[in-house]
């Protein structure tokens, strides 16, 4: 009898190592394990050999104890520059100021001004699970960052942590803790609040500092927890500073204190953390639903990013990275953004702290939701519903990047000339006749003259060389009727013209605006056939022959439990038998199509983001491909009238300041951008 499949495809077998044991040759992670026999080629355990040690069960000692909790508790220098600064959030601080040295790996000092620690409970803030943030009662009605009672016990496990507090009425004291060793208690001198000192951390788990990062990347990843705490605490003024190498160091990020209502606050605190170009293309989201409620700001879908790096969720003010939240952000900008490209957002949730579990890993940024369908619904719902209300408003960086590919022509060593203001038609009218001969009629007032007619003998010499050199023609605005207001004071204002047979040029009051025809169109299409296909739902093609596919048992139940679901877009499963699954009916509009690849990237979708949209995608996709050939082509030259209604359409069409894929269809510029482009500043 040969060896076993494994061992052969290894190159393994039976070699003899120590008395009464066996190696298994090729892997040496096997050695002194189990003494085994071996038996017509085949290894087991030799039950006659008695005298084996057997495995002795300890109780580990407190500094065994606290550096495995540090592990879990305390990954890098960030994960505790986070729970100091929870700390002092909890501690009722406003005013919170960090010091990192060297990416926080040798000095990480928290100062803050919260109410401190009387000199009795020093000693006992060291102790494992010991807090004043809950009794022990109930774990679910947490209403603090911090709750477990691990964070400084286990930092002063790994590094060299001193504690310096004074807390109202009481003097002040600091205590020491290097690698798990406490020391007494002593007198200190300090004001109010606490400052926490951890110098040199990891020294007592060297092997720690071998998986840590460069300098720049730690001190990024400090930079990244701060804002995220900086996000969720409007009224909490932060500074983040660089000491390395001495002295006062730089500030790499400040945030000062918030005042106002939520949303001025919280908007002005976004602005100093994502920048003020977000705030300014986001839209506020206020939102319940069962006794949740969602609030933040949403971008534009033209605002999107390459990365997910403008994400921003929180849960009851604390920070989280939840794949079921990102998911449902994800499916509210499902149908404007193309799959390379992810939105910005900061959104937070705020519930009773018994609707959600957050005490599912030690680092508390994972959370549970006792019904997670309750937040994903009112996320997708508030976003889509909000971007819905804006339109066709597009994201001013549009403009911006729009002015920026422009280049004035340079100026050199001619210093600019300074024009007045523009006149209007009437005062450059009731101007040229002024300054014209009596009897004449100024041709670059009104245009050309009709076919047939000869201009006017003129008085003065080159006036006819001035008029012939002037080949443009002046259009005078017509009245619009009575019952009318201009077209100019319209979002997209009035259609001038058009230019290499694509792009409409539009003049607004406050400047003018650049549609591309052929994506406008193309999105407006789309909505259309997105409402038909609402308003009469999916056709469904029934197979002759159902198309059955064996699943295992899990995979089976999961698709399922989506049944209902699919079958609003066409799809129609039901159960087979044991894990078999029958389709019965695809989407007609799908054409012939594989269903078992279909299903099988149906439950791929499920096992990554809890929901699947691979049906609505692919259909959605043949109604965008529809709407892009009924759409008007480029190169087709439009009349006014019909660049005028394809203008009024788009400002009655929600979505249609994007396309399909998620790009631009008009760029609006400012009078005042563009006459800073020609120097008239």
């Amino acid at each position: 009898m040969g060896a076993p499949a494994w061992q052969a495809m290894a190159g393994a077998k039976a070699t003899p190592a120590a008395p009464g044991t066996t190696q298994i040759s090729g892997f040496p992670h096997w050695k002194n394990r189990r003494p085994f026999a071996t038996s017509g080629g085949m290894v087991t355990p030799d039950p006659q050999i008695s005298d084996i040690p057997r495995p002795v069960i300890r109780q580990l000692d407190e500094a065994a104890i606290n550096r495995i909790a540090a592990g879990e508790v305390v990954e890098r220098p960030a994960s505790a520059v986070k729970e100091l600064v929870e700390n002092a959030i909890d501690a009722g601080a406003t005013r919170i100021g960090i010091e990192v040295a060297d990416g926080g790996k040798t000095l990480i000092r928290a100062t803050d001004n919260g109410c401190g620690i009387a000199p009795v409970d020093l000693p006992l803030a060291m102790a494992r699970h010991a807090t004043s943030k809950i009794d022990g009662s109930d774990l679910l009605n947490i209403h603090t960052f911090g709750f477990r009672g691990e964070a400084l016990p286990s930092l002063g496990a790994v590094g060299r942590l001193t504690i310096t507090s004074r807390s109202p009425g009481a003097e002040a004291a600091s205590i020491r803790v290097a690698g798990g060793r406490m020391e007494p208690v002593k007198p200190a001198a300090l004001r109010a609040g606490t400052v926490v000192e951890l110098r040199d951390l990891f020294f007592a788990t060297p092997a720690r500092l071998k998986f840590m990062r460069s300098d720049r990347a730690e001190s990024q990843a400090i930079t990244d927890i701060v804002k995220r705490l900086a996000m969720a605490e409007p009224s909490v003024g932060f500074t983040l500073r660089d000491v390395s190498g001495g002295g006062e160091g730089r500030v790499t990020f400040r945030a000062d204190a918030e005042t106002g209502d939520l949303f001025d606050a919280l908007g002005a605190r976004l602005g100093q953390v994502m920048g003020r170009e977000f705030v300014e293309n986001a839209l506020p989201i206020d939102a319940t639903r069962d006794g949740i409620r969602l609030f933040g700001y949403a971008a534009l879908p033209t605002y999107s990013r390459g990365a997910a790096v403008a994400q921003y969720l929180f849960v009851n003010a604390r920070p989280v990275r939840d794949k079921m939240l990102t998911g449902a952000l994800r499916a509210a900008y499902f149908d404007f953004l193309s799959r390379d490209r992810h939105p910005a957002a900061a959104l937070f949730i705020d519930c009773d702290p018994t609707l959600v579990d957050v005490n599912v890993h030690p680092a508390k940024s994972e959370v549970r939701f006792r019904d997670p369908g309750v937040p994903r619904g009112l996320i997708v719902s508030a976003l889509r519903h909000a971007l819905a209300e804006a339109g066709h408003r597009a994201s001013s960086t549009v403009a911006s990047a729009t002015l920026g590919a422009m280049r004035p022509e340079p100026m050199g060593e001619t210093p600019r000339v300074y024009q007045m203001d523009r006149p209007s038609l009437g005062a450059r009218i009731a101007s040229y006749r002024a300054q014209s001969p009596e009897g004449m009629v100024p041709a670059p007032a009104y245009g050309a003259l009709a076919p047939g007619h000869e201009p006017p003998a003129r008085a003065e010499p080159g006036f006819a060389e001035f008029s012939t050199a002037y080949s443009g023609r002046v259009v005078e605005d017509s009245a619009p009727p009575p019952d009318q207001a201009p077209l100019e004071s319209l979002p997209l204002g009035a259609a001038r013209g058009q230019v290499h047979e694509n792009y409409i040029i539009a003049q607004t009051e406050r400047g003018m605006v650049i549609v591309d025809q052929h994506a406008a169109h193309e999105r407006l299409v789309y909505e259309k056939l997105k409402k038909q296909m609402a308003e009469n739902g999916v056709a469904a093609q029934a197979l002759l022959i159902p198309e059955i596919v064996e699943l295992s048992a899990g995979d089976c139940a999961r698709l399922l439990e989506v049944a209902t679901e699919l079958e609003r877009f066409g799809l129609g499963i039901e159960a087979f038998g044991g894990s078999a699954v029958a389709v019965r009916e695809t989407p007609a509009i799908l054409g012939e199509v594989n269903a078992e690849a279909m299903l099988r990237d149906i439950l791929d979708e499920l096992d990554d983001d809890g929901e699947s949209n691979l049906v609505q995608a692919k259909i959605e996709a043949i109604l965008s491909r529809v709407a892009c050939h009924g759409s008007i082509r480029s190169g087709r030259r439009m009349r006014a009238e019909e660049m005028n209604a394809l203008l009024r359409e788009m400002e009655a069409t929600p979505h249609s300041g994007q396309c399909n894929h998620g790009r631009p269809t008009y760029v609006e510029l400012k009078l005042s951008d563009i006459e800073r482009l020609f120097g008239r500043t």
